[in-house]
């Protein structure tokens, strides 16, 4: 019954990471199209899109950098350094990734609750910013909670994951 828990944690973080992976992916092709094509036209008509910086700044670049995390995390490839540990007993070492998991779902849990909290107050709002047009912010709060809940969930298939193999990843 456990190694069906763990299969189907590991199928739902992997199918959710590369979901928002997909998200974001489809941003930054958006971003890179939206800024060529506002350079184009202030280059050719010297005329540009409203708001071009706004839509950069609070949307695209936001879904750029929150929503990949949980991949990166499941593919072990966020910044790690192993000069110590890597000299430890494999047990040792399995139980100092535990422990930073830990420490990783504390505190990417709270980042997730938080920013949660934040999305919700501002969707009640309908939170804007300024601008020459009403601009609304709100949609870009729910990138966070997503991203971190999606880190949270590939933090703790990693820990399963490295209980079942008995060794750290």
């Amino acid at each position: 019954m456990t190694g069906r828990l763990d299969t189907c944690l590991e199928t739902l973080s992997i199918w959710l990471s590369k979901g928002v992976l997909t998200l974001s992916t489809i941003f930054l092709v958006l971003m890179a199209l939206h800024v060529t094509l506002d350079v184009a036209l202030r280059y050719l008509l010297g005329k540009s899109f409203p708001g071009t910086l706004e839509v950069v700044s609070f949307y695209y670049m936001v879904a750029v950098v929150f929503l990949p995390l949980a991949y990166v995390e499941l593919k072990q490839e966020h910044i790690s350094v192993d000069v110590l540990v890597g000299r430890f007993p494999v047990g040792v070492q399995l139980a100092l990734y535990l422990f930073a998991g830990t420490l990783g779902l504390i505190y990417f849990g709270m980042l997730c609750h938080q920013s949660y909290l934040d999305a919700v107050q501002a969707t009640s709002r309908m939170e804007t910013a300024m601008a020459n047009f009403t601009f609304y912010l709100w949609p870009s709060r729910w990138a966070l909670p997503i991203g971190f809940a999606a880190m949270c969930l590939a933090i703790f298939a990693n820990m399963i994951k490295a209980l079942r193999l008995r060794q750290a990843l």
